[in-house]
């Protein structure tokens, strides 16, 4: 085993069966009879599974059963930092139990190397009836620290918790808010080699939040391994150096964290880049509606992306509802990053074109004479107005592609990990 793996994973399953219930305490009657007919029972049970007639199962899976995870393989450098996402359900929570020993596998084995401390959610680990500071003792104790080496912690993590009052308070009459914030503190400050956290990043308040982001980054710069579980793609992207892809129960891609959440919104996004004409989830009084949309390169040429640095042409092709011109037209193209997040908004609204009056089908183009942004997919909105009434709005409309190119003059191309755009600027030095 090289010793620069903290945490491997190979071929690990957690199958759960679902709808259980409890079975009804048995009389002493049939305890005995049941002993007495066991035998009876399993040679039936043979007989059948002989000649073909046992439940139906895919894959050897029981009936009534589901994958909680399934052959999961992965290893986790000493020091690194693995974002773990996916949607709700996937079963990244029962991954963090799993390496946490709280839940058992199925099948497969994982190895962790190093003293491990778990934040999977609110209190865990806490024991409702002791007071704050006794929990203190006992999640160190947990983590294997001694008095002296939680003592010198101690201080720091009341302070980071901002509990200082209620310290000595039974942690059951804690709000939520107090909990994450102690269970954090303790998590992040006693100082394990491989830390498991799971979407505490969501709890408490915006300005607790950003601490806890500031920590969490501070923990990664001391190069201890952190397992990082969360929804919040702006944090996982911050944060880690490297994802995972969790879907139904299995992983689906691993790489660069912002290649992996790229990913993941695709996934979980329907973008239909090309036919408009049959969308059903749009806004608007219909007078104007949007039929088709198109990348055209410096050429005029149909193309599937643009060049970061070239004159691109976004064509958007429309028809009015009733055949009728339309008056006083206004369309929008908002672009979004992957996240959601908006990076500009063409309009003809800001540019000062005025459509006062366009036939009633044909085509509007935009005309981007040096595409500034970097590589990478930006998926845009489209929105019409005629004559100051909404009349068509579309969400995820298409897809934006941008190729890696060549902006300035130097010819040297600028990577995307500089940013979302480039800017045209020129330098000058004056004695």
């Amino acid at each position: 085993m090289s010793n620069d793996v903290a945490i491997r994973v190979e071929n690990l399953s957690k199958l759960y069966k679902i709808g259980a219930r409890q079975e009804a305490q048995k009389t002493l009657r049939e305890s005995v009879m049941g002993a007495l007919t066991a035998p009876w029972r399993r040679l039936k049970r043979i007989s059948q599974s002989a000649i073909g007639r046992q439940p139906s199962t895919i894959n050897n899976q029981p009936p009534d059963t589901i994958w909680a995870l399934k052959d999961v393989s992965f290893d986790v450098s000493c020091g690194e930092v693995l974002g773990i996402i996916g949607p709700n359900g996937a079963g990244k929570t029962t991954l963090l139990k799993i390496l946490s020993r709280i839940t058992e596998p199925t099948m497969g084995r994982a190895e962790i190397y190093g003293r491990v401390g778990s934040l999977l959610e609110v209190g865990t680990g806490f024991h409702p009836e002791l007071t704050g500071r006794e929990n203190i003792y006992l999640n160190g104790a947990i983590l294997g620290m001694t008095k002296a080496e939680i003592q010198g912690k101690f201080d720091e993590i009341v302070a980071f918790a901002e509990i200082e009052k209620f310290i000595d308070t039974p942690v059951k009459r804690y709000s939520s808010g107090m909990y994450v914030r102690l269970a954090f503190a303790v998590a992040a400050h006693l100082e394990p080699e491989i830390l498991l956290v799971d979407e505490v990043l969501a709890v408490g308040d915006a300005a607790f939040q950003k601490k806890c982001q500031r920590k969490m980054g501070s923990v990664a710069m001391e190069g201890r391994t952190v397992l990082f579980v969360s929804h919040n793609m702006e944090a996982v992207q911050k944060l880690c150096s490297r994802a995972i892809l969790i879907e139904e129960a299995r992983i689906r891609n691993s790489g660069e964290t912002e290649d992996i959440i790229i990913d993941y919104f695709q996934r979980s996004t329907d973008i239909t880049p090309i036919d408009l004409g049959n969308r059903k989830d749009r806004k608007g009084s219909g007078r104007m509606r949007f039929l088709n949309v198109a990348l055209l390169d410096e050429h005029g040429e149909e193309v599937t992306s643009l060049i970061c640095g070239k004159r691109g042409i976004i064509r958007i092709q429309y028809s009015s509802d009733d055949g009728e011109p339309l008056e006083d037209v206004i369309v929008a193209i908002p672009i979004e990053d992957h996240m959601g997040n908006r990076v500009t908004d063409f309009t003809n609204a800001m540019t000062g074109t005025h459509f006062e009056l366009i036939d009633p089908e044909g085509y509007i183009f935009c005309e981007i004479p040096k595409i500034p942004l970097l590589a990478g997919q930006y998926p845009f909105n489209l929105y019409s107005n005629v004559g100051g009434t909404t009349a068509d709005w579309v969400v995820n409309a298409g897809v934006l592609r941008i190729e890696e190119g060549v902006f300035f003059e130097a010819g040297l191309p600028f990577m995307k990990s500089k940013g979302k755009f480039v800017i045209e600027h020129k330098w000058y030095v004056r004695p």
